[in-house]
């Protein structure tokens, strides 16, 4: 796996509470050339959204901690230290309501699970491009 450290490569925070499915997309964005970090609870993900300032954020719906991505989001664009960070969904929520809560909380683009890798790293590279 590649190692990309310099601070002008994009950070991406990955928030997501199936280890599975986080490993899977941090191992393909580090090979991409991406910086990654991670978080599986809405707090953490908060706290490094501050301290790491990533060029995006990507989350679920539902967390482990009983966080939701949608609240996040919504606090995450409520606050004047990370409103400007792009923040795309990934979840198997396509029900009730869950893309459109999405969407009202201010994230940028939502995507449904089963979202492979390269579907992922191309929406990701077009938010970092348009922000």
């Amino acid at each position: 796996m590649a190692q990309h450290r310099g601070a002008s490569v994009p950070l991406v925070l990955v928030v997501e509470s199936d280890v599975q499915t986080r490993e899977m997309y941090a191992e393909w964005l580090n090979y991409s050339g991406f910086r990654v970090a991670e978080a599986t609870k809405a707090d953490e993900a908060f706290e490094k959204a501050h301290t790491l300032r990533p060029s995006v954020i990507t989350t679920g719906i539902g967390l482990k901690d009983g966080g939701d991505g949608c609240a996040l989001c919504d606090r995450l664009k409520h606050d004047a230290g990370t409103k400007e960070i792009p923040v795309l969904i990934v979840t198997a929520w396509a029900l009730g309501g869950h893309v459109e809560r999405a969407k009202k909380a201010g994230c940028d683009s939502v995507l449904l699970k089963p979202c492979p890798p390269a579907t992922l790293l191309q929406e990701i590279k077009r938010l970092i491009k348009h922000s």
